[in-house]
């Protein structure tokens, strides 16, 4: 996009930015106006020099990428979304962070047109962006053509103190630099400055010598000067090889005379008084607020112009790559589009192993026919493939350079894992998974819940799902795990029993859109269940179902996973004295929990006594089991012993479990 700007221009589209911050702040009398006034310098050159972007549409997919990863600096964001021509009228500027409207306190993808990542803890949308970053590599690697590249874009961060500061944007920056992930740019905002104050109460390290160990390109600038701003990211950009940082010193609240590189501008409003003397300064009127000069907008409406022709022009080029080769485009529609048969669970149903073994086992084999029918499906772990087994055979690897494969090795990097598969999906054109052992969740669950909030629909595969671990001790056995995932809102948790249910499970995964799914599969063998139930209330997709009994039990058993075929085998031996019990299975609670009233009490009906039974936290099971129920689980850390040992020791025999019902029904 075009260099030439008028100093004079420049600095009334500086001003303009900073000033619709302060204001959408004062108003609100909330909010971070300090980032925005200090970065709003780098982002007018990233946004008027170089970002390749159409506001009128805002999903072409060579877009750049721009990632606020500092989220609590939004109104930057919101500013600079309003002013380039995305729908988000300055009545939204206006109603920052209040109820209803599209500029809330952090950035949030699918809520405000836009914005490509919901961020807010930071470091997240770091590694977000390496995920982008690696997205479009591979999105490269299939489908450019010497005649033609579709895929040609670039992921630029704006990062602060904070977020370099979290371990999270370390995994993930080290692995974008072994990856040489050369389309991914970080601006950071080194503005010395956190909301305890000078950030060397606590960092003293040197950033850019960190970020050179990884392999990146590292450049040093002035954050306030256009020019060498402007150099920087220019060299970034010819810097393929490697991805880039450019370390940008700033003055948090910049301008502003008595709070410029003051914490107080962290996260709290500059106050009248400041915000006159500010304004003052730098020869703005005081009103109207929320001003926006006829020069600026004549400004972004050229860079809209040039962002439209852009896109225009790779769209007819496109057009024609796609009628000179057929069947690379129909895989593009594919991938891009994220292509899953209508009736992929029913086609992993019906391949679905019927031989006793562990589910991560199963899942194995169910992966292998999910990745030959869905062709977006990409993924790996966090150095745990031949445990958790989730290596799509016959595919190859992604390695450095080199983006054609289908499988992902994160290394030791659970936290970066989650941020950049969320970041895969932000992106667009892959559907990725990931996968550890449950009880490695915990470092997770912060891109775990942000897929929750933004509807997300990743796929996570938690294996060595309990106790049963065994040799491995309390550290691995994963107590309070599955739990503390059902707690998050719109997850859906499945841990499976069988082949059948592991089948069920993925399928169901690969057909949601709208949000993640985690997969918790076992390392030691288990039995295939024999489903003797028919009809409506047998029906598996809906997160519990009967597999045995009838329609007036004396005792409903329900269990998950590992512990269904101890419901079965108490029920046969309860059978045997007199007692009719109904075996219900519930491979995912949340989806059970959504189901209607009247197929829940069919289920469970009222004053009909209910066991629970998982090898796990016990209490939360109450939502079935009432506060008069058995709920049979494990309310204690495990311990180092063979699992047989354990399941002996800790009650998770068929012996057990039928002794234990027997006793309390008395």
């Amino acid at each position: 996009m075009s260099e030439g700007v008028d100093s004079r221009v420049a600095r009334e589209v500086v001003n303009t930015i900073k000033f619709l911050a302060v204001d959408a702040v004062e108003k609100a009398a909330s909010g971070h106006p300090g980032l925005p006034m200090g970065a709003a310098d780098a982002a007018f050159v990233l946004w008027g020099r170089f970002l390749r972007h159409d506001p009128l549409a805002p999903l072409w997919p060579d877009r750049d990428r721009f990632v606020l990863s500092a989220g609590h600096g939004c109104m930057l964001h919101y500013a600079l979304l309003h002013l380039s021509g995305y729908d988000l009228p300055m009545s939204q500027l206006q109603a920052f962070r209040q109820w209803g409207s599209r500029t809330p306190g952090h950035p949030e993808f699918g809520h405000t047109v836009g914005v490509e990542a919901t961020t807010g803890p930071l470091g997240q949308g770091v590694g977000n962006g390496v995920g982008m970053a690696l997205s479009a590599k591979m999105m490269a690697a299939r489908f450019n053509t010497d005649d033609f590249r579709p895929v040609t874009h670039r992921v630029f961060v704006l990062a602060s103190d904070g977020d370099m500061m979290e371990g999270v944007s370390g995994e993930a920056c080290s692995l974008a630099g072994h990856l040489r992930l050369g389309n991914l740019i970080v601006l950071y905002d080194d503005n010395h400055i956190t909301i305890e104050g000078e950030t060397r109460l606590a960092f003293s390290e040197d950033v850019g010598k960190r970020y050179e160990a990884y392999g990146w390109h590292v450049q040093r600038v002035d954050g306030h000067d256009h020019g060498a701003v402007g150099q920087a990211i220019q060299a970034a950009i010819d810097e393929t090889e490697r991805p880039s940082i450019v370390v940008c010193r700033t003055h948090i609240a910049h301008g502003a005379p008595h709070k410029q590189d003051s914490a107080d501008a962290h996260g709290a409003p500059l106050g009248a008084d400041e915000v006159r003397a500010t304004k003052n300064d730098a020869g703005w009127p005081l009103e109207p607020t929320f001003r926006v000069p006829d020069t600026v907008r004549a400004y972004f409406k050229a860079r809209a112009e040039e962002g439209a022709a852009l896109r225009t022009a790779w769209e007819e080029r496109f057009e024609g790559w796609r009628a000179r080769n057929p069947d690379l485009a129909a895989q593009w529609d594919a991938v891009w589009n994220r292509t899953v048969p209508k009736d992929i669970t029913r086609k992993l149903l019906d391949a679905a192993p019927t031989h006793d073994d562990a589910t991560r086992s199963h899942g194995a084999a169910v992966l292998q026919k999910a990745a030959a029918l869905v062709p977006a499906l990409v993924g790996g772990s966090a150095d745990l493939a031949p445990s958790t087994k989730t290596t799509i055979k016959g595919a190859t690897s992604i390695a450095p350079g080199e983006f054609g494969g289908r499988n992902l090795h994160f290394g030791i990097r659970e936290h970066a894992m989650g941020a950049i598969v969320n970041g895969i999906l932000y992106h667009g054109g892959f559907r990725p998974y990931g996968s550890t052992f449950l009880v490695f969740s915990d470092y997770m669950r912060p891109a775990i819940r942000l897929a929750a909030i933004a509807g997300l629909p990743a796929i996570h595969v938690f294996t060595h799902d309990s106790i049963f671990v065994g040799e491995d001790g309390p550290t691995h056995e994963p107590i309070e795990h599955a739990f503390a995932l059902r707690m998050i809102p719109n997850v859906h948790v499945f841990r499976p029993a069988d082949g059948f249910e592991t089948a069920l499970a993925w399928g169901m995964a690969l057909e949601r859109v709208d949000g993640p799914t985690l997969l918790l599969l076992t390392r030691q063998k288990l039995p295939a269940i024999d489903r003797r139930a028919t009809g409506e209330f047998a029906d598996p997709r809906r997160g519990g179902y009967l597999i045995a009994g009838d329609g007036d039990p004396d005792l409903v058993i329900a269990a998950s996973g590992s512990e269904l075929h101890l419901a079965v085998a108490a029920r046969d031996a309860l059978a045997a004295s007199g007692t009719r019990a109904n075996i219900v299975s519930v491979p995912c609670l949340e989806i059970l929990l959504q189901q209607d009233p009247p197929y829940r009490t069919r289920l469970f009906p009222s004053a009909t006594p209910v066991v629970t039974i998982e090898a796990g936290r016990t209490d939360p099971w109450r939502v079935l089991a009432g506060t008069e129920g058995l709920t049979l689980g494990i309310d204690r850390f495990g311990a180092s012993a063979p699992a047989e040992v354990l399941a002996e020791q800790l009650g998770f025999t068929a012996e057990s479990v039928i002794a234990r019902i027997r006793e309390w029904l008395g």
